[in-house]
C-alpha cells in the first residue's frame, strides 16, 4: 500500500524540512554505486551526477532532475536525540497502544510480560527482553492485529529488601516497616526503569501496568495458591533445603551460582564394620572399615548409612604400614595408596552387591549402627567409592533416606546455624573422629560449591519444615504440554525436559518480610498447619480490598474470623489457639502465577517471550521463545568489579568519555534484532558502531529515494505495472518477494534474518543494480515521461516497502520518513499478486548474466564508453533478450540501459570484421543457452548534459538531450 505523502508535504516540509523546494541547491550524492550486482565495477561517469567540469556541462545543470530532500544522511549528538524525542511526540509513541486497542481487529495477538525485577536502574538485559518483544508486537500491529500487551514488575523479594535496607538491616524493624522501606525502593526503581522502556520506543499502556504488590495482583496469586493447594501439589514438608546462613533464609536451587574455586576441608574417615556382610564373613579375614571420604565433615554427626554403586567392584586392602583393613572401590585403591604414603594389599573382593546387609558402627557416637546401602548417585571420580550419607544435609542423601525409611536427623539446630558454626561444628568434628582413631587424613579441596547468588556466600543444606510444591506430579502433564508448544529455538526444548525430569519438588516458602504471604495459620500447641480453600479464599479477598500488609497489621481475629474457622472443622477450635504463619512466598512463584492476575479472559492462547525463570504455570501458549543474556563484548559475565557493565542510558545519551558517543534509541534497537538472541549476545562498541553505521547505510538509502520522488504524486502519476519498463517490473517482482521472506522472518522471532534479508535486498537489488542502472533515466529524461514516472513509481513502492520493513526494528527512523502520518497506523507492507512475474524474471536474470560477463571484459573500465554486441542464437534467450530491445541496434533501448553501454546491438552472431581492440568472451547465460560478446570502445563523445557516450561530438547535445530541451 502507497502511503501518500503528497497531501501533507507542505506541514511536513514546514517542521521538519524534509524534502527542499528544487531551485534550493544541489545535494550531495546519497550512495556510492557500483554497476555491477557481482563484480562492483564502478559506474563512474556513466551515470548522471552533479558537473562539476566546465562551463558546457555547467549550463546545463539546471535541466537535470538530481535528487533534493532535506532528510539527512546522517545524524549524531544532541541532533539524534532531540529527533527521537520529537519523533515520539509528534507521532503519538505514547497513545499507539491505547489507539492499537481501540480498533476493530479480527485477530488479537497476546504477548505476555514475564515481569522485570524491580531492584534497580534499568540494564541492557532489560534492553534486550523488552526490546526484542516490542519488535513482535510492532510487527504484529501492523499486520492489522490487536495486541494485548501489558507490561509489569516483579516487587518482592530479598534482593529489594537487602538494598532498601541497606547496613540497616533488620535490627529492630517491624514486617511492616521493612515492608515499606522495600516498597518505596522498588517503587523507584520501577519509575526509573518505566521512563527507560519508554525511551526505548516499546509500546505499551504505560499508566496500567500491573505490579506484583498489588493488591489485586496478590489477590490472583493466592487463588492459583489455593487450587494447586486443593489439588495436593502444595504441600508444608520436614526436608533438607538450600539454606543461606548470609540471607538466613530457604533458596531455591535456582537462586544458587557454583563457585568452582571453592575451598573445603575434606577429610577420609573409617566407619568400623559391626556387621560384615555375607560374603566377606565367609573369607573371615578380620575386623574391617569401611573408609569414606567427605567435603562436609560437619555433618558426619547426622550420618544415617554408607552408601556404595552396586555394580562397582569393591577390594579390601591391607595397609602395610598398620596392617589395618579397610573396604574401598577396587579402581580407587591405586590413588588411595598414593594418597596415604602406603602399599595397599588387596586381600579380597566383591561386587557392590555382595555388600549388602552389612552394617556399620557410627564413629562419634557411641552404640549407633548405620547400614551399607544402594545409591545411584555414588560415583568413582573421587573419594573411596563408599559415600557418607546424611539425609538431612544433602538432596542425594535424602533420596535414599527415603527409599529406606531412615531418620533425618540434623547435625546442628536451624536457630543457630550461621557460617561461623560451621566453622565451629567442623573443628569440633574433626578433634572428635582424630580422638577415635577415625580420622585417616585431613586435605583442602577446591571444587565447585553452591552459593548464594545474591550475597555471593556460601550455602548449607539443612532440614527444615517448609512449603513445597510436588513437581513431580507435574512433570508428566507439563512435559505433554510443553512437547505441543513451539519453542524457539527447537534446542531449548530439550533443557526445558530435563529440567523438569530434574526437579522433583521446589520449594516456595521464605523466611523474610518483604513478600506475598502463606496464607496458613498454626495451631500453638500442636503447631499443625490451618488452610483449605475457606481461609485462603478470605485471605485474597482482604489482599484484593487492602494489600497484603493487612497480614501484619489486622488480627488474627480478622483474618480468621469465626465464621470462616466453622466452615473449616467444628473441631478446630476457637481462633485464639491459632496464630498466623511468618512465611512469604518465592517471588518466583509471584512472577509464576502472572499469566492468571494478568491474562484472565483474555485468549486461550497467547504468544509469550520467557526465560528460564519460569517454574510453573501450565498455561496453553502457542509459541515459547527463550532467548539469551547480554555479555560483554568479551563474552564475559558483566560486572562492576570488571568495569564491563554496558549502561544503556549511556549508549542511548552517550557519557563523559568522548569514546561514548549518543548512539540513540534506535541503534540499541538494532543491537538487540541483529544479535542472534538464542544464545548468549555481546554488547560493546564493536557491536554499537556496527550497528551505527548499518542505519547510516540505510539512512543513505532512503535519503536516494526521498530525493528522487520529490514532486512524485502516487495518487496521479503513478503507472500501472503493465505499463512499466521491464526492469521496473522485474524490482516490483523482486520487492514482493522480499516482503514476503521479511513477513517469514518476523513471524519466527527472527529480526537478525529480517535484517539480513533487508541488507541483502538493499546492497544486491537496489544499491549495486536498480540504484545504478535507473539514475540516467531518473536524472536525464523529461520529467512527466512514461519512463521517469514508471521509475518513480517502483520507487515509491521500495521507500514504502523498506520503511514498513525497519519499523518494527527501528520505528523513530521509520516514523521520520513518514512524518505528518504515523506509519503504524497504515499496515503492513502490502505487495500485488500482480507484482509476480516469474518469466520477466528469466529475462532479466538472463540480461544480468549478460551483463556481468560484460562487465567482467573490462575490469575497471567505464561501461559507458564501449559498444556492446550480443550474439546469441535464435531460440528462447533470442526471444527473451528481444523483449528487452525491439531494434537490431539501440543507444536507449532497456537492455541498452540494464547494460550501461553506450550503446546494445543484438545479433545471431559476432560480426567477422570485429576491430583489433574488440574485447571478446563468451558464456552460458541461461542453464545450457550460450552466447557471445564484443565490447568495442565507442566513437560516440560525451553528451555534455546526460554524460552518457551518444553524442556525436563533445560541444552537442546527443539527440535524446536535445529533444528534451528543445521541446516547449
Amino acid at each position: 500500500m502507497l502511503l501518500c505523502r503528497v497531501s501533507t508535504v507542505t506541514q511536513a516540509v514546514a517542521r521538519w524540512g524534509r524534502r527542499s523546494h528544487r531551485g534550493s541547491g544541489l545535494l550531495h550524492p546519497a550512495l556510492s554505486f557500483s554497476s555491477s550486482r557481482c563484480h562492483g565495477v564502478s559506474s563512474g561517469e556513466g551515470n548522471a551526477q552533479p558537473a562539476e567540469a566546465g562551463p558546457a556541462q555547467g549550463q546545463y545543470r539546471d535541466s537535470v532532475l538530481l535528487p533534493r530532500t532535506d532528510f539527512p544522511m546522517k545524524l549524531t549528538g544532541q541532533k539524534l536525540l532531540d529527533r527521537e524525542l520529537e519523533v515520539q511526540r509528534e507521532c503519538g509513541f505514547a497513545e499507539l497502544y491505547s489507539w492499537q486497542r481501540q480498533r476493530k481487529a479480527k485477530k488479537e495477538f497476546c504477548l505476555h510480560d514475564g515481569p522485570p525485577y524491580a531492584n534497580g536502574d534499568p540494564h541492557v538485559g532489560h534492553a534486550l527482553n523488552k526490546i526484542l518483544k516490542d519488535i513482535r508486537n510492532r510487527f504484529e500491529m501492523l499486520r492489522g492485529r490487536q495486541v494485548h500487551y501489558i507490561p509489569g514488575w516483579d516487587c518482592h523479594g530479598l534482593p529489594i529488601e537487602l538494598k532498601a535496607l541497606g547496613e540497616l538491616g533488620t535490627s529492630g524493624l517491624t514486617p511492616l516497616q521493612i515492608r515499606q522501606k522495600a516498597r518505596e525502593f522498588a517503587e523507584r526503581a520501577i519509575a526509573r526503569q518505566r521512563a527507560a522502556f519508554q525511551r526505548w520506543g516499546v509500546m505499551a499502556d504505560w499508566d496500567n501496568c500491573y505490579y506484583t504488590f498489588d493488591g489485586t495482583y496478590e489477590a490472583a496469586q493466592l487463588k492459583v495458591f489455593q487450587e494447586m493447594h486443593s489439588k495436593g501439589l502444595i504441600y508444608q514438608d520436614y526436608k533438607p533445603v538450600f539454606w543461606s546462613p548470609s540471607s538466613r533464609t530457604a533458596l531455591a536451587e535456582a537462586e544458587l551460582e557454583y563457585n568452582p574455586e571453592h575451598l573445603s576441608t575434606a577429610i577420609y574417615a573409617t566407619f568400623p564394620l559391626g556387621t560384615l556382610p555375607p560374603k566377606l564373613a565367609e573369607a573371615d579375614v578380620g575386623s574391617i572399615s569401611v573408609l569414606v571420604w567427605t567435603t562436609q565433615p560437619w555433618t558426619i554427626p547426622a550420618n544415617q548409612a554408607v552408601c556404595y554403586m552396586p555394580n562397582a567392584q569393591y577390594s579390601v586392602v591391607k595397609r602395610a604400614d598398620n596392617s589395618q583393613l579397610l573396604l574401598v572401590a577396587t579402581e580407587r585403591a591405586a590413588s588411595l595408596a598414593v594418597l596415604l604414603g602406603t602399599e595397599l594389599e588387596s586381600v579380597g573382593t566383591v561386587t557392590g552387591s555382595q555388600l549388602e546387609g552389612g552394617i556399620c558402627k557410627h564413629p562419634t557416637i557411641p552404640d549407633k549402627e548405620v547400614p551399607l546401602l544402594p545409591a545411584n548417585h555414588v560415583t568413582m571420580g573421587k573419594g573411596t567409592g563408599l559415600v557418607h550419607t546424611a539425609p538431612a544435609h544433602g538432596m542425594e542423601d535424602y533420596s535414599v533416606a527415603s527409599q529406606f525409611k531412615l531418620s533425618v536427623v540434623r547435625s546442628i539446630s536451624v536457630s543457630g546455624l550461621s557460617a561461623y558454626l560451621c566453622v565451629e561444628l567442623l573443628a569440633l568434628v574433626i578433634s572428635m573422629l582424630k580422638a577415635c582413631g577415625a580420622l585417616v587424613k585431613e586435605e583442602h579441596c577446591v571444587h565447585s560449591y553452591p552459593y548464594d547468588w545474591r550475597t555471593k556466600q556460601p550455602v548449607v543444606i539443612r532440614p527444615s519444615k517448609q512449603w513445597f510444591i510436588n513437581t513431580a506430579s507435574l512433570k508428566d502433564k507439563a512435559k505433554e504440554v510443553l512437547q505441543k508448544v513451539r519453542v524457539l529455538p527447537e534446542s531449548a526444548r530439550s533443557s526445558l525436559l530435563a529440567m523438569l525430569d530434574r526437579r522433583t519438588y521446589w520449594c516456595i516458602s521464605r523466611q523474610r518480610s518483604w513478600g506475598v504471604p502463606i496464607p496458613v495459620f498454626y495451631h500453638k500447641e500442636s503447631g499443625e498447619p490451618l488452610i483449605n480453600k475457606h481461609t485462603v479464599s478470605h485471605i485474597a479477598q482482604l489482599f484484593k480490598e487492602k494489600g497484603s500488609d493487612c497480614w501484619w497489621e489486622l488480627p488474627v481475629e480478622t483474618l480468621l474470623p469465626p465464621e470462616v474457622l466453622k466452615k473449616v472443622s467444628s473441631k478446630a477450635g476457637p481462633v485464639t489457639d491459632y496464630v498466623r504463619g511468618e512465611d512469604v512466598l518465592d517471588i518466583w512463584f509471584d512472577s509464576g502465577a502472572s499469566w492468571a492476575a494478568v491474562l484472565e479472559g483474555k485468549p486461550e492462547i497467547c504468544q509469550a517471550v520467557l526465560t528460564f525463570r519460569v517454574e510453573t504455570a501450565l498455561l496453553e501458549i502457542q509459541s515459547l521463545v527463550v532467548h539469551g543474556f547480554a555479555v560483554s563484548e568479551k563474552g564475559e559475565k558483566m560486572s562492576k568489579s570488571l568495569g564491563n557493565v554496558v549502561d544503556p542510558d549511556t549508549v542511548i545519551n552517550g557519557g563523559k568519555d568522548p569514546g561514548a558517543p549518543a548512539y540513540g534509541a534506535d541503534v540499541l534497537r538494532w543491537w538487540v534484532a541483529e544479535s542472534n538472541v538464542f544464545s548468549e549476545v555481546q554488547i560493546g562498541p564493536t557491536a554499537l558502531n556496527s550497528a551505527r553505521d548499518s542505519i547510516n547505510k540505510l539512512r543513505n538509502t532512503l535519503k536516494f529515494l526521498l530525493g528522487n520522488l520529490q514532486g512524485f504524486d502516487p495518487r496521479t502519476q503513478a503507472v500501472d505495472p503493465k505499463e512499466m519498463h521491464y526492469i521496473d517490473q522485474y524490482m516490483l517482482h523482486q520487492l514482493r518477494d522480499f516482503s514476503i521472506k521479511v513477513t517469514d522472518a518476523y513471524s519466527e522471532f527472527d529480526a537478525s534474518r529480517a535484517i539480513r534479508l533487508l541488507q541483502a535486498f538493499i546492497a544486491r537489488d537496489l544499491s549495486s543494480f536498480y540504484f545504478s542502472i535507473i539514475k540516467d533515466r531518473l536524472y536525464c529524461d523529461p520529467e512527466e515521461s512514461l519512463a521517469r514516472r514508471s521509475c518513480q513509481t517502483v520507487l515509491e513502492e521500495i521507500l514504502d516497502g523498506v520503511t514498513r520493513a525497519i519499523a518494527p526494528i527501528l520505528p523513530h527512523l521509520a516514523e521520520e520518513v513518514y512524518l505528518g502520518e504515523t506509519l503504524f497506523k497504515s499496515g503492513w507492507i502490502k505487495s500485488s499478486s500482480v507484482w509476480r512475474r516469474p518469466g520477466l524474471e528469466e529475462a532479466v536474470e538472463g540480461a544480468c548474466a549478460i551483463r556481468d560477463s560484460f562487465l567482467s571484459s573490462i575490469p575497471g573500465k567505464n561501461a559507458a564508453q564501449y559498444n556492446l554486441t550480443i550474439a546469441i542464437e535464435p531460440g528462447l534467450l533470442f526471444e527473451l533478450m528481444e523483449s528487452l530491445q525491439e531494434e537490431p541496434t539501440s543507444t536507449s533501448s532497456q537492455l541498452t540501459e540494464l547494460m550501461m553501454a553506450a550503446q546494445t546491438t543484438l545479433t545471431s552472431q559476432l560480426p567477422r570484421d570485429l576491430p583489433p581492440d574488440a574485447l571478446r568472451s563468451s558464456g552460458n547465460f541461461l542453464i545450457n543457452l550460450e552466447g557471445d560478446i564484443a565490447a568495442v570502445p565507442t566513437s560516440a563523445a560525451r553528451c555534455p548534459r546526460c554524460r552518457r557516450y551518444t553524442a556525436e561530438s563533445p560541444d552537442c547535445l546527443c539527440p535524446r538531450c536535445h529533444s528534451i530541451l528543445s521541446a516547449p
